[in-house]
C-alpha cells in the first residue's frame, strides 16, 4: 500500500489512512490478527476463514472432525486464486505492520477530542445527533424525533446494536456472494475444461477419420494403376500385332513393286528369244506374288476397348452411403451381406448339380441317338417325365 501518496494528497491524512485500514470483506476497520495474501491483499482473518469455509465446505481447520489436504480461496479484492495448505487460513503470514499501524492509529483517535460534524446530524433537529434506529421505517434518527417529531408512534432501538446486526449481515452477504462467485467462476473453469476436451476429441476423430479416408484413396489409386496397366498391355499387344501386319504388307508391297518393274522392263525387250527366257519364270513369281497377298488381317471390332468398361454405380452408392454409424448398424450390415454371399454359393452349388445331371443324361441318350435335334427333344421328355423340368432352365442353350 502507498499510504504516503495518499496521505499527502489528502488534507485529512487520519481519514484518508483509515480508508486504507478498511477491510473489503466486512468493510470495517481490519481486526486482528491480519493476514496478507500472495497477492499483497490484507484481509481480516476472521473474515477470510468465513469465506474459505463458504467456498470450502468439507475442510474444518483445527478443532474440526473433517480434513482434507487443502482448498482454494479467491482474494476478494483482485480474484488472484491463492491455493491452501492442509492449515487453510491460518497457514496465512500475518502482517505485522498493518496491525501495528492499526493500533496507532487507534491511539491517536483516541487522544483526540472528537471534530465537529464529525458524526451525522439529524435533518429535523439540526444541533441533534443520529443516535437510535427506527425500527418501523428502518431510518437512523434522532431522540428528538423519537420524543417529539415524525417517529413517536415507532419502534426503536439502539443505533449500536441495529449497527452491528447490519453489518454483520452485510458481511455474511459479502461471504455468501463471493462464495457464490467462486462456485461460478468453478462452473465457468469445468466448461473451459469441456470446452478444451471437446476440441481434442474433435481433432482425434477427424485425424482418425482423415487417415480411413486416405487408406480408401490409397487402394483406389493402386486398383486404378492396376486397371491401366492392363489396358495399356493390351493396347501395346494390340499395337504390336497391327505394327506387325503392317511391316508384312509393306514387305510385301515391296516384293510386288519391284515385281512390276521387272516385268515391265520385261515387255519393252525387243527380242522375244531374250523375253521368253525370263518371261516364264517372272509370271510364276508374280502368281506366287498374288497367292501372297493373303495375309493375316485384323477382325472386325478388333480396336475396341469396350471390354475395359467398369461398372462402378453400385459403388457410388455404397461411397455416397458412408455415414457415421453405431456398431450394431454395421454389426446388422455384415450379416446381410454373409447372407447374401451363401445363397449365392447355395445357388451356385445347385447349378453345378444340375449341369452335371443334364451332362450324364445328355451322354446317355446321345449314345443311343446320335442326333442332336433329337437327343434334345427325348431329353426334355425325359426331365418332364423324371420332374426335374427345373434342370432345363439351368442347361446352356450352346450344349444344343
Amino acid at each position: 500500500m502507498d499510504y504516503k501518496s495518499s496521505l499527502i494528497q489528502d488534507g485529512n491524512p487520519m481519514e484518508n489512512l483509515e480508508k486504507q485500514l478498511i477491510c473489503p470483506i466486512c468493510l470495517e476497520m481490519f481486526t486482528k490478527p491480519v493476514v496478507i495474501l500472495p497477492c499483497q491483499h490484507n484481509l481480516c482473518r476472521k473474515c477470510a476463514n468465513d469465506i474459505f469455509q463458504a467456498a470450502n465446505p468439507y475442510w474444518t481447520n483445527r478443532s474440526g472432525s473433517v480434513s482434507v489436504s487443502g482448498g482454494r480461496f479467491r482474494c476478494p479484492s483482485c480474484r488472484h486464486e491463492v491455493i491452501m495448505d492442509r492449515h487453510g487460513v491460518y497457514g496465512l503470514q500475518r502482517n505485522l505492520l498493518v496491525e501495528n499501524i492499526i493500533d496507532i492509529y487507534k491511539q491517536e483517535c483516541s487522544s483526540r477530542p472528537l471534530q465537529k460534524g464529525s458524526h451525522p446530524m439529524c435533518k429535523e433537529h439540526e444541533d441533534e445527533k443520529i443516535n437510535i434506529y427506527c425500527l418501523t421505517c428502518e431510518v437512523p434518527t434522532c431522540s428528538m424525533c423519537k420524543v417529539f417529531g415524525a417517529h413517536q408512534a415507532c419502534e426503536v432501538a439502539p443505533l449500536q446494536s441495529v449497527f452491528q446486526g447490519q453489518k454483520t449481515e452485510l458481511s455474511n452477504c459479502i461471504s455468501m456472494l463471493v462464495a457464490g462467485n467462486d462456485r461460478v467462476q468453478t462452473i465457468i473453469t469445468q466448461l473451459e475444461d469441456s470446452c478444451r476436451v471437446t476440441k481434442e476429441n474433435s481433432h482425434q476423430v477427424k485425424e482418425e477419420l482423415s487417415r480411413k479416408f486416405d487408406a480408401l484413396y490409397a487402394i483406389l489409386d493402386e486398383k486404378k494403376s492396376e486397371l491401366l496397366q492392363r489396358i495399356t498391355q493390351e493396347q501395346e499387344e494390340k499395337l504390336s500385332f497391327i505394327e506387325a501386319l503392317i511391316q508384312q504388307y509393306r514387305e510385301q508391297l515391296d516384293k510386288s513393286t519391284k515385281l512390276v518393274e521387272t516385268a515391265i522392263q520385261s515387255l519393252d525387250e525387243p527380242g522375244g528369244a531374250i523375253f521368253l527366257l525370263s518371261s516364264k519364270k517372272l509370271i510364276k513369281s508374280i502368281v506366287e506374288a498374288s497367292k501372297g497377298c493373303q495375309l493375316g488381317k485384323t477382325e472386325q471390332g478388333f480396336e475396341n476397348m469396350d471390354y475395359f468398361t467398369l461398372d462402378l454405380e453400385h459403388i457410388a452408392d455404397t461411397l455416397r452411403a458412408i455415414n457415421f454409424g453405431t456398431d450394431e448398424e454395421e454389426e446388422e450390415f455384415f450379416e446381410e451381406e454373409d447372407q447374401e454371399e451363401e445363397e449365392s454359393t447355395e445357388g451356385k452349388e445347385e447349378g453345378k448339380k444340375f449341369t452335371y445331371l443334364h451332362s450324364f443324361i445328355h451322354s446317355f441318350i446321345h449314345s443311343f441317338i446320335p442326333q442332336e435335334r433329337e437327343t434334345q427333344t427325348v431329353c426334355k421328355v425325359l426331365c418332364w417325365t423324371l420332374g426335374m423340368m427345373p434342370i432345363w432352365a439351368h442347361v446352356p442353350t450352346m450344349w444344343f
